[in-house]
């Protein structure tokens, strides 16, 4: 039974560096999954459908939750002037961004921006900056 905790503080914890809250969701549902799974059938068999369960499940609830940001975050780099910030306050989340795009510049054949990122989380403030490409299909995509 010590393990079983153990392994579950260890997936919250790896959680927190994940990239986005579809991951975020994803690993959350799988740590709460595997508990739920090993409770009801004691053994690795429902251990593990639980974590694949619960990490689905996970996943498009943190999926859905991100698509009101990633919209705006698009907005931004589609149609926000160069140097102007975009502003936007998530009512679900309570969170709030201001993105500003920077010229756009031609990069492999696509046209890229780079932008500065500020959040502000749980009433801290995050800055960072990004740079998203259009894709094949003409979408913006933030690359790694």
């Amino acid at each position: 039974m010590k393990k079983m905790y153990m392994t579950a503080m260890i997936l919250f914890l790896c959680v927190g560096c994940a990239p986005n809250k579809a991951t975020i969701g994803g690993g959350a549902g799988a740590a709460g999954g595997a508990l739920i799974g090993q409770a009801i059938g004691h053994n690795t068999s429902s251990t593990l459908i639980g974590a694949a369960v619960g990490g689905a499940l996970g996943y498009i609830i943190g999926n859905e939750m991100d698509k009101f940001d990633r919209q705006q975050m698009t907005r931004a780099f589609e149609t926000g002037p160069s140097n102007k910030p975009v502003a936007w306050h998530n009512p679900d989340t309570g969170r709030s961004y201001t993105v500003t795009p920077e010229q756009s510049y031609r990069s492999q054949g696509r046209d890229c921006r780079r932008a500065t990122v500020q959040a502000t989380i749980d009433g801290r403030r995050e800055n960072t900056t990004t740079t998203a490409c259009r894709n094949a299909y003409g979408e913006w995509e933030l690359q790694k």
